[in-house]
C-alpha cells in the first residue's frame, strides 16, 4: 500500500483523467483483492474435486502429512517445503485447472515463427493456457490428473513463469504479482484441509468436472463435500 500511494501521489493529473488519487487507490485495492480471492477459490474447489475422484491421491497426501507433521498438532506454513507430494498435487490442479484458462494479452518484442507461422513484432497474443497446459506433445497422459509427474520426469518445473509448459501465474512483466502469496495460500489451506478432515462425496459416482470459462475457470456445479474430524478433539483447540 506505501508504494502504491507514493507511486499514485508522485503522479500527474493528467495520467488518471477523471478520477481523484483516493478513487484510483481504492478501485486498485479492490481489484487485487478480489482477483486474488476468486483465482484462490476456484483452484482449491478444483484441487476438492480432483482429490474426491482420486481418493488413492488423498490417501498418500494424508499419509505425507502424519509422517512429516504428525497427528499431535496442526499443519503449520513451515512444514510446507517438505511436503513434495502435497506441492505436486497443486502444480497437477493448476495444469489441468488454471485459474485464469486465457491469459492476459502479451505484445511480441520481435518478429518470430512459432509453429510454422510467422508473428510480426507488436502482435498482440493472447495465450491459452488450458491448451498449452494439456499439450499431449509435452505432457503424457494430458488429461489424466496424475502429481506423480511432478516427482519425476516434471520435478523441475516451478511456477514461476520460466517453464512456459506451465504458465499459470502467466510469464513475463504482465505475470501475476500475487504468485508467492497465492501459493503461500494454498498450500496450506489445502494442508489443513486434509489433514484436519475426512472428505467424501455426498453421492455415488465421480464428482462433476464440467467447466464455465468465464474470467476465471470456474465449476459448473456448486461443490458438495462431506468432511469428518480426522484428529483427536484437542488438536483443534486453539487457545484465544
Amino acid at each position: 500500500m506505501d508504494i502504491l500511494i507514493s507511486i499514485v501521489e508522485a503522479a500527474s493529473k493528467d495520467e488518471f483523467p477523471g478520477y481523484d488519487r483516493v478513487t484510483v487507490i481504492r478501485a486498485t485495492s479492490l481489484v487485487i483483492i478480489t482477483a486474488g480471492f476468486d483465482s484462490t477459490a476456484v483452484t482449491l474447489t478444483w484441487a476438492i474435486v480432483l482429490l474426491l475422484n482420486n481418493p488413492e491421491t488423498l490417501k498418500r497426501a494424508q499419509e505425507e502429512l502424519d509422517l512429516h507433521v504428525g497427528r499431535k498438532r496442526l499443519v503449520d506454513e513451515s512444514d510446507i517445503k517438505n511436503l513434495f507430494y502435497l506441492q505436486a498435487i497443486i502444480k497437477e490442479t493448476l495444469r489441468l485447472y488454471p485459474p485464469a484458462p486465457i491469459s492476459l494479452l502479451h505484445q511480441s518484442t520481435e518478429d518470430c515463427v512459432v509453429g510454422g507461422y510467422t508473428v510480426p513484432k507488436d502482435t498482440l497474443l493472447i495465450p491459452n493456457l488450458w491448451k498449452l497446459h494439456r499439450d499431449p506433445n509435452v505432457w503424457s497422459d494430458p488429461y489424466k490428473f496424475r502429481p506423480e509427474r511432478f516427482l519425476t520426469d516434471k520435478k523441475d518445473i516451478d511456477l514461476k513463469g520460466q517453464h512456459y509448459e506451465l504458465l499459470p501465474f502467466g510469464s513475463g512483466r504482465r505475470m501475476c504479482p500475487g504468485v508467492s502469496f497465492a501459493l503461500q495460500s494454498l498450500h496450506l489451506t489445502l494442508a489443513s484441509l486434509i489433514q484436519g478432515f475426512e472428505l467424501a462425496k455426498s453421492s455415488d459416482g465421480p464428482v462433476d468436472t464440467s467447466e464455465i470459462f468465464l474470467l476465471t475457470n470456474n465449476k459448473a456445479s456448486p461443490l458438495d463435500v462431506l468432511l469428518r474430524p480426522r484428529l483427536s478433539s484437542d488438536v483443534y483447540h486453539v487457545d484465544a
